[in-house]
């Protein structure tokens, strides 16, 4: 994509790039999340080490050492695109080994989300109850509502549930961290994503203002029939909104199959938006703008785009002639019907005068 106009970092003041995950000092945290959505994990000491466990029992010292983590200038652990095989513990301590804080987290399948939405009378997963070495009940732990994805007109809303096994009297555990190294293929074993219409109106005092992206869309053309674009900031986590020349793009229509000309993806909640035709596209993540996506057409639809042009003049041309021309045709027959009226007449005046002088001569004549 081309340069933007206003191009900001990531470090806003009111908006995480990522999905925040904090837990006590000294405290051991369980939590359960989604793969593929990144996360960070608070520790908020400068000079820390990082070690992980897996749910297969192997440790490994993160320092530098995978990819997609990085731990951050002030001690807490970014984890970009996590995967459900990095399932396990995770240790934040200091030099000399004493634990500052401990994560335990389940990084539910995203691939496997199941969604539904209110609006289509969808309903979530039930309870079931399973053999999982022993019978448990599985059942969905539900975070709490996202906020409306706009305000002051109709939105949407949504909410994440994690997979939970129950099995008295233990509490109940994220079912990664339940089944660990256990392979459980069963439909019923999945997180889910719900949605819901919302109205709300605006607080006009909660706006920040942003700065915000602005891209230009010049790669779908002719030999593109479809791209992806990806709104920064944006996150399963948070409410999400897109709109196409000012007209919302909603998971309902989506869901119900009545618009084709989208696609939101499923797995980072409306993060990327798959487009099928030019337009001016605009993301808002928590009520804000922040980008947007100006269509730019390529010299060769341009060119096109002229061409239609350039014959649609033609045939305004041909258009007004056909007209002038109608015009005239329909004076000169108007003329010929006069003239043929007017020959007409004279032929009967010729045709009947001389008959009345004969009728009136051979009257005399018999007088």
């Amino acid at each position: 994509m081309l340069a933007t106009l206003c191009l900001v970092g990531l470090s806003f003041p009111t908006l995480w790039a990522q999905m925040l995950i904090s837990c006590s000092y000294k405290n051991l945290c369980q939590k359960a999340l989604l793969s593929g959505n990144d996360v960070v994990l608070r520790c908020d000491h400068g000079h820390t080490q990082w070690h992980f466990t897996s749910i297969l029992g192997d440790e490994l010292f993160l320092f530098n050492s995978v990819p997609n983590i990085e731990t951050l200038p002030g001690g807490s652990l970014k984890l970009v695109n996590p995967q459900p095989s990095q399932t396990g513990l995770y240790r934040c301590q200091k030099n000399d080994n004493t634990r500052i804080v401990e994560y335990e987290i389940d990084f539910q399948d995203v691939k496997n989300l199941h969604i539904t939405h209110t609006g289509l009378d969808q309903k979530p997963l039930p309870n079931e109850t399973l053999n999982l070495g022993g019978m448990v009940l599985v059942f969905t732990q539900w975070d709490p509502w996202q906020d409306c994805n706009r305000c002051g007109v109709p939105g949407e809303r949504k909410r994440l549930g994690y997979c939970y096994v129950e099995e008295p009297p233990e509490e109940p555990l994220a079912c990664g961290l339940y089944l660990r190294e256990e392979e459980m293929l069963h439909s019923r074993l999945r997180p889910e994503l719900q949605l819901e219409a919302c109205l709300v109106p605006c607080e006009h005092d909660k706006e920040i203002h942003q700065p915000f992206f602005i891209f230009d869309t010049y790669q779908l053309g002719k030999s593109t029939s479809n791209m992806w674009i990806t709104c920064p900031l944006a996150s399963i986590y948070r409410p999400v909104n897109w709109e196409a020349n000012s007209i919302p793009l909603t998971w309902h229509d989506q869901l119900s199959g009545q618009d084709f000309s989208y696609f939101l993806d499923q797995s980072t909640g409306g993060k990327q938006l798959k487009i099928f035709w030019q337009a001016t596209y605009k993301c808002f993540v928590e009520q804000e703008l922040m980008v947007q996506f100006n269509p730019e057409a390529r010299p060769e639809m341009l060119e096109a785009q002229r061409m239609a042009m350039l014959e649609a003049q033609g045939a305004g041309e041909v258009t007004a002639r056909s007209g002038k021309a109608d015009s005239v045709l329909k004076q000169l027959m108007l003329m010929l019907l006069v003239v043929t009226t007017l020959a007409l007449v004279g032929l009967l005046f010729k045709v009947l005068c001389p008959a009345q002088g004969k009728r009136s001569n051979q009257i005399l004549l018999v007088k």
